[in-house]
């Protein structure tokens, strides 16, 4: 009987990306656990395999081999004690920067510790034999295809990276006997580009620049920023915390977070991802995603990586902008993008009192100049909403992404620079968390912080949380009700003006809006400030599924009824069966 590829999905991904990345070289030592990697090398041309029954000696066969040819090696074992014999090979290639890579199959990985035969524990190696190790499991669902996908792309560059070196690959097994997949179905390859390389061409159609946290941008930055967009009619798609205040700049959180409504200009053909971890959730579908930062790692935040672009932000765009790897893009991306966040900020209707209300009350009446902190997440969500001035920067802790250190951070930044304002805006839990802050005897009169105070963690009562299918149950314990006084009108008031700061408090619309002014004075004044705003969580929830739903589509209302029918399990599997047809 003929036999070809193993039905196993993540032998197949692996074999799949060796060829893609130019691995073809094999030194194979015998064993049950490799029997579905190995029977499916066989059927394959490609590769050059070679056998060594002794595993130590194979390692060693591949640094020879790895060094007189200059490409990749790969080795196959065994479970048991069969890989402890590549650790002398590894060290050796570990010091001389040779590209092996050792492939160790394994069974399931939980059998790890229980006394089952032929099963060790591979999940810390010697700093000094491997320069990356990941586990690759079987692969039961598209999860499981995207995250282990993206690991192996990740590994098999790494090989090659910064002078080389060798990498493991602890490959699980089910022992399939089942050696009837007659073509190799494709994986996602990602590719590196570094600083002397010959750079890709770009696709035709639209591309946007999605802009992450980002620091300060440099001059230069911004300026070769521009310079692309303009020859290529792009658009640079962000929220605040991205701080690009260029021509190009697209708010995009309005249309991008639509519930009911998929926007078309959140569809384009490239998407260049820059900057760091964003709290924006934006709603994108990019064919293909080119990411630049000077780390160069893999960093698969919409599951659509192509390259890793392994240089400064500033050279990235300066060579393509200065360079023809297409013709001008005649169409504007961004005035795509401008006419539909001006279509919808015309749809948004009165909003009740809440921290999105606020927002819109509050944002583009900010002093020049100054900076913004916003609290992780409901803060950030909903001043995400409204545009800024240009000259504001804005930051937000979205690296931990929690609310431990939203008013530290704030208090930090004040210290760095006394001359310049500094606003913070936060919810209740996340202020008296980190409360301590405001009695640092350094603090000056820079710091202005608006506190909305609805008595609970309001996330976790948003219509859209997981939580607020517990209604008033959920107040217990996921959005901690009840603590700091349960919106006491005298807490945060003592305690703020016993430390030295101006209070003010607002319970509604014209109270807010009476004291606003005075908050937002960019004059200098002698205290530190804390308004305090006492809103309800359920027109917290009100207002956010408001801004939402501003419009809505066939596709999108048949959603919501499908989930609300269904739930999410329900439409998960609907999608399943239908991808199965």
């Amino acid at each position: 009987m003929e036999r070809f590829y193993t039905n196993e999905r993540n032998a197949q991904m692996l074999l799949y990306l060796m060829k893609a990345h130019g691995i073809k070289k094999v030194i194979v030592s015998p064993g049950a656990t490799n029997v579905c990697l190995v029977g499916s090398l066989q059927a394959d041309s490609y590769f050059e395999l070679y056998s060594c029954v002794d595993e130590r000696s194979a390692a060693y066969m591949a640094c020879g081999m790895a060094a007189e040819s200059g490409e990749p090696v790969a080795l196959s074992c065994t479970g048991a004690t069969a890989s402890r014999n590549y650790l002398p090979g590894l060290t050796e290639a570990y010091y001389r920067r040779l590209p092996v890579l050792a492939i160790t199959s394994t069974q399931h990985p939980g059998r790890i510790g229980h006394n089952i035969p032929q099963v060790i524990d591979r999940t810390s190696l010697p700093k000094d034999t491997v320069k990356m190790s990941v586990l690759i499991p079987n692969i039961h669902d598209d999860e499981d295809e995207w995250a282990y996908g993206a690991a192996l792309n990740k590994a098999l560059l790494e090989l090659r990276r910064a002078g080389g070196g060798p990498v493991h690959v602890n490959l699980a097994t089910g022992y399939s006997q089942d050696f009837s997949v007659k073509e190799l179905p494709a994986t996602r390859v990602i590719r590196r580009i570094g600083h002397t390389e010959e750079c890709p061409a770009l696709p035709e159609g639209r591309i946007g620049i999605f802009a992450g946290a980002h620091r300060r941008w440099s001059e230069a930055l911004t300026q070769s920023v521009n310079a692309f967009c303009k020859r290529y009619g792009a658009a640079v798609i962000c929220d605040h915390t991205s701080n690009y205040t260029g021509p190009y700049k697209a708010s995009a959180c309005l249309a991008a977070n639509q519930e009911q409504y998929r926007s078309p200009v959140c569809r384009m053909e490239l998407l260049i991802h820059i900057g760091d971890i964003s709290g924006a959730y934006m709603n994108l579908s990019p064919s293909q995603v080119w990411r630049v930062h000077p780390d160069g790692e893999i960093r698969d935040t919409f599951r659509a990586l192509r390259y890793t672009f392994e240089m400064e932000e500033e050279a990235f765009f300066r060579r393509y902008a200065e360079q023809s790897f297409r013709e001008p893009e005649p169409a504007s991306y961004f005035g795509e993008w401008s006419r539909e966040l001006g279509r919808l900020r015309e749809k948004i209707p009165e909003l009740p009192f809440s921290n999105v209300w606020t927002a819109q009350q509050t944002l583009a009446l900010l002093p020049e100049n100054s900076a913004l902190y916003l609290g992780i997440l409901h803060s950030l969500r909903s001043w995400n909403f409204f545009e800024k001035p240009d000259s504001v920067e804005a930051y937000a802790n979205t690296g931990g992404f929690g609310i431990d250190g939203g008013i530290s951070s704030l208090a930090g930044a004040a210290l760095a620079s006394p001359a310049k304002l500094f606003f913070g805006v936060t919810g209740d839990l996340a202020f008296f968390y980190d409360m301590n802050a405001l009695g640092n005897r350094h603090l000056g009169s820079n710091i202005r912080i608006l506190l909305v105070n609805n008595g609970r963690g309001t996330e976790f009562r948003n219509y859209s949380h997981p939580a607020a299918r517990f209604g008033e149950g959920a107040d217990a314990f996921m959005a901690a009700a009840g603590h700091f006084g349960s919106q006491s009108r005298e807490l945060a008031r003592h305690y703020a003006q016993d430390l030295g700061f101006e209070y003010m408090a607002a319970s509604g619309k014209e109270e807010y809006l009476d004291v606003r002014e005075r908050f937002l004075t960019p004059a200098r004044t002698e205290r530190p400030m804390l308004l305090e705003v006492f809103t309800d969580s359920r027109e917290e929830s009100r207002a956010l599924e408001m801004i939402s739903n501003l419009e809505t589509s066939a596709a999108g209302r048949a959603k919501k009824l499908a989930r609300k029918a269904l739930g999410e399990d329900g439409v998960r599997l609907v999608k399943g069966i239908i991808k199965k047809k």
